[in-house]
């Protein structure tokens, strides 16, 4: 499995390093958020500064979608989903992979994005081990349903439309727990930031464990 794992996630990043889709559409999308946020806000920059943990996780989640409709396109090209399923590679190895993969470049994504946000509204970061913490499990839960979701609507008429109806519900919590932590970290919130850390852990373990519990139901299904 763990075989599998690797050679599905090389082979993901390696079509992300020839495309570039990561760097050439969805980090200037997210930018793009980020600006539209900061013109809008201009004149409140007490609320700008508040709403930005919450801003940044929404515009990731977004980041997510779309890595994960472009990734599950191109396995419906020319039979590559097939050919994936025939070549004998294990289903929770390859589900494994693309998560990895998925969490490698929202990883990219959210690095410049943090940047922006800092750079645009004035942010100073501080407690640089929550915000660390909290960036790797909420990126890998993020991914860990991406993952299952992006087969699953690959071969649906409408998956632009149909992908983010079952994407975005699915990850409040994570958008919810990744926020205030994040608030926390930044010294705008109120309490503890690592309790919310620990449910982005679980959250991460359940997502995972029912990926890889239904990776070979959804290759057969798919």
């Amino acid at each position: 499995m763990l075989r599998d794992a690797w050679l599905v996630l090389r082979r993901d990043l390696r079509l992300e390093w020839r495309t570039r889709t990561t760097v050439n559409q969805v980090v200037p999308f997210v930018l793009a958020i980020v600006l539209l946020f900061a013109f809008a806000l201009d004149a409140d920059s007490a609320t700008l500064v508040r709403a930005s943990a919450g801003l940044f996780w929404i515009a990731v989640l977004f980041a997510a979608s779309m890595i994960v409709q472009r990734v599950a396109s191109v396995d419906q090209r020319d039979g590559v989903g097939d050919a994936l399923r025939m070549s004998g590679i294990d289903p929770a190895g390859a589900y494994i992979g693309r998560t990895l993969a998925l969490s490698a470049q929202l990883v990219v994504t959210e690095a410049v994005l943090g940047l922006a946000i800092v750079a645009f509204y004035g942010i100073d970061l501080r407690g640089l081990g929550l915000l660390a913490v909290t960036g790797g499990l909420a990126t890998l839960g993020i991914a860990a349903v991406g993952s299952i979701y992006g087969p699953l609507v690959a071969g649906i008429e409408g998956r632009e439309t149909v992908l983010p109806l079952l994407f975005l519900p699915v990850q409040a919590p994570v958008l919810l727990a990744a926020a205030r932590a994040s608030e926390v970290a930044l010294g705008r919130g109120v309490g503890s930031g690592w309790p919310w850390a620990a449910m982005l852990g679980m959250l991460a373990v359940i997502y995972l464990g029912i990926g890889v519990a239904t990776a070979s139901t959804l290759a057969e299904e798919t």
